[in-house]
């Protein structure tokens, strides 16, 4: 008996570490490009989550942006019904119209469509294949737009998606490492082009930046990123206790918060707190900036009557007296 390729193995022992704690009940869904990363998730999953008794399900999605792209997620689709994998979801959106860039209006319609499958089919999570190499250049394009704390901590392991917990499995494993066991068990990628494409900024970090690190610095560097974005989350997750806490103390009594308390509390921990606090008022977190975090601590640590801070979603804040008010939307 052949003995099972090194790939192959780290995938599935990471695949199996990311089910062992789910609910039973619905199915886990895999989200495949037909790219190697995902591709290798998807071979991992089949084998492993029948194993410890959990149906696994495919979804792939049809961003509509190049030629072929529905014949081509026909072909993921088919691959894995062939499988095993049950249910098959082969999902066309569409991208146009969107704000933000093409990446975001992408990646935007991508996770609606992974939401409504895990809704229909009662999924207990959704499984992405992020690698360590994506984690290593998120960090970098959050350094590059001058990124505070959350965007230095990377994709975390597992988020909620709308009620559904979505899994990264394979943030501990190397892009190199996907490749080889997709050759190991005799799977053919796709090569998306938009990996290379120039226009895209993670494009230009994956072609160029990273390996220029790698060639300075040492093929090291990949990983020392991605622990970068463990250490950072971990601190985070700590600064955000705390702050949940304080965001309770400084409620003041007549409503909004009071600005003694918030005086008192250490920057990271202030700025936290006035975040949350925007997020209540219904801030959306994609539009809340640091810009109106900070315009929100001037109401507390630089006051010489400024008028009121307006907040994505349309709330407005200003001082009154010992505390900082909000006033709904008109």
């Amino acid at each position: 008996m052949a003995a099972l390729a090194p790939p192959v193995a780290a995938i599935r022992v990471a695949v199996r570490r990311a089910l062992t704690d789910l609910p039973s009940g619905g199915p886990v869904l895999v989200a495949c490009s037909g790219g190697a990363d995902s591709l290798a998730l998807a071979a991992a999953t089949v084998f492993v989550a029948p194993r410890l008794g959990r149906p696994a399900g495919l979804v792939t999605v049809d961003h509509g942006l190049q030629d072929g792209s529905a014949q081509r997620a026909e072909a993921v689709a088919a691959w894995a019904r062939e499988a095993g994998f049950a249910p098959v979801v082969a999902v066309p959106v569409e991208v146009a119209g969107r704000p933000g860039g093409p990446e975001a209006a992408a990646r935007e319609a991508r996770y609606e469509a992974l939401t409504e499958a895990a809704r229909r089919y009662a999924a207990v999570a959704v499984l992405t294949g992020h690698t360590r190499d994506d984690q290593a250049e998120t960090v970098l394009l959050a350094l590059a737009r001058g990124a505070g704390p959350r965007g230095l901590a990377g994709m975390p392991g597992r988020r909620d998606l709308s009620g559904v917990p979505l899994l990264r499995p394979l943030l501990g494993i190397g892009r190199e490492q996907t490749r080889a066991a997709c050759a190991a068990l005799g799977l053919d990628p796709w090569q998306d082009p938009h990996n290379t494409d120039p226009s895209y900024a993670r494009s230009r970090v994956r072609a160029d930046v990273l390996p220029a690190l790698v060639r300075t610095l040492g093929p090291a560097v990949v990983d020392n990123l991605a622990r970068t974005a463990r250490l950072v989350a971990a601190d985070n997750a700590a600064l955000d206790e705390i702050a949940a806490m304080a965001l309770v103390a400084a409620r003041h009594p007549a409503g909004g918060l009071a600005v003694v308390e918030l005086a008192n509390l250490a920057v990271a921990v202030r700025g936290r707190v006035l975040h949350a606090w925007a997020r209540e008022l219904g801030a959306v977190a994609g539009a809340l900036s640091h810009r109106h975090v900070d315009a929100l601590d001037a109401l507390v640590t630089d006051w010489h009557g400024q008028g009121p801070t307006d907040l994505p979603g349309g709330a407005r804040v200003l001082r009154r007296g010992d505390r900082l008010a909000a006033l709904s939307p008109d």
